[in-house]
């Protein structure tokens, strides 16, 4: 087709979604009046973003999905002595580089700190033993896992997260920022 690089896709955002957790709610309820009410909320005459939400409820990301969303996270500020005592999000494409003072992110991003939770030197190692221990035990997993596959960002247990994730829709909406990632496929061709 002629025009086919002129096709724009929206983005796939799936809320990985706990109905149990306080922040995952919170997340819920902003991607869904983030459908439905002018966005940002400060600009009442914005329309609503456009996005295809996914909500997966009670069920953890397949081993696969994790592979994908670590791919997606940026790595936890070096001063955390705990995985799970901040938020791991990421609203830069996957092409950006993490910093080099920081290690990548690995599995204990998702681990939440409750009680069942696993310490960190019984911590899964792999994706699907993680799955595993969010099937068995959902309070040991961080709610919500958000992810824009398309744009290649994540956000766990991070309400915070979705409102990076929706500010970054939004700005390719509004033709801002553009760039690799940001889910819109630019014109290509002579006067490009």
């Amino acid at each position: 087709m002629v025009f086919s690089s002129f096709n724009r896709k929206l983005p796939q955002i799936s809320i990985f979604h706990n109905p149990a957790s306080p922040p995952s709610t919170k997340a819920l309820a902003l991607l869904r009046s983030a459908l439905t009410h002018p966005y940002p909320p400060s600009a009442p005459a914005a329309p609503p973003l456009e996005f295809d939400l996914e909500v997966v409820e009670g069920t953890p990301p397949t081993p696969d999905q994790f592979r994908t969303i670590l791919g997606y996270l940026r790595s936890p500020p070096a001063s955390n002595s705990h995985p799970s005592s901040s938020s791991s999000s990421h609203s830069s494409p996957p092409s950006s580089q993490p910093s080099s003072s920081h290690p990548p992110p690995t599995l204990a991003a998702f681990l939440s700190a409750h009680p069942s939770a696993p310490l960190p030197a019984e911590a899964p190692r792999t994706p699907q033993t993680l799955t595993a221990l969010a099937a068995q035990n959902p309070a040991a997993l961080r709610w919500p896992v958000v992810v824009d596959w398309i744009g290649g960002r994540a956000s766990v247990g991070d309400v915070e997260g979705v409102r990076g994730i929706l500010e970054a829709v939004r700005r390719a909406r509004d033709g801002e920022g553009g760039g690799e990632g940001e889910g819109v496929d630019k014109a290509r061709g002579w006067f490009s």
